[in-house]
């Protein structure tokens, strides 16, 4: 019998896949799984703006309370109606942000920590507004995959440039912008993250590491060798190459 109590448990009942298709794809129904094992009702989605990942319907269905958290004003304005908001910065000082310790039973986020400047000081915070028992889940862009290696070492221009080149979707007037990089503990190594993790105050970690992206698609060569060299990686669970994680933890 799986002891639900531990994280990894929890994970590995999902039956997780190596490639970062399956992160992307199965993100929504692994915070179900939270929810329904750990009976988790009082959620808040870090960076979720403009695109949470629950529907008010879903919410209601689900029987959990969403608040909506972002660090833009004008980001949180475009979020959909049904759900409480709450703008601030994870990483910042909370002690005026309005928000009381203990408030909510699961944080997660999705593709917000690479742009997090102190990733310490936001885990920090999500410990303190956990409740006892409280999880959190991020899930994340890892050094040090070629893409992210890249966008983290060019200047913000270039990368927006190249970025807004390939995908022109990406820019501040449409609905997927891009926003500043900065990578901090964005690695899915349990050595790497797991003391400072620890240091926070969490009693359980897991790391589910991820490998493969899509930004060769498009190049039908490079993409096949990079899928052929991810799955050597994948392996031989070699943590240096990964390019996604799903980072859990338990207060």
């Amino acid at each position: 019998m799986l002891d639900f109590r531990n994280l990894s448990a929890v994970m590995a009942a999902q039956r997780p896949d190596w490639h970062s298709d399956w992160a992307w794809d199965n993100y929504k129904d692994t915070l179900v799984a939270l929810i329904r094992t750990y009976r988790l009702s009082r959620l808040c989605e870090i960076g979720g703006g403009r695109d949470p990942s629950f529907s008010a319907q879903e919410a209601a269905e689900l029987g959990i309370t969403l608040t909506i958290n972002d660090i833009s004003a004008s980001e949180l304005a475009k979020a959909p109606p049904g759900f409480a908001t709450a703008c601030f910065d994870i990483a910042g000082d909370l002690s005026h942000a309005g928000l009381a310790p203990e408030q909510f039973d699961l944080m997660f986020s999705r593709m917000v920590f690479e742009h997090v400047e102190d990733v310490r000081q936001a885990w920090r915070n999500i410990h303190m507004l956990l409740a006892p028992g409280g999880i959190a889940l991020a899930f994340f862009p890892t050094l040090y995959a070629l893409p992210f290696a890249a966008n983290h070492i060019a200047p913000e221009w270039l990368s927006s440039a190249i970025v807004k080149t390939f995908y022109p979707n990406r820019g501040e007037a449409v609905d997927d912008p891009k926003f500043p990089a900065f990578y901090d503990w964005c690695f899915s190594s349990e050595d790497k993250i797991g003391p400072m993790l620890q240091e926070c105050g969490f009693s359980d970690v897991a790391i589910q590491p991820f490998w493969g992206h899509g930004y060769f698609n498009r190049l039908p060569l490079a993409r096949q060798l990079d899928d052929a060299f991810n799955a050597f990686a994948a392996k031989r669970d070699w943590r240096a190459m990964t390019a996604y994680a799903y980072v859990l933890v338990r207060k």
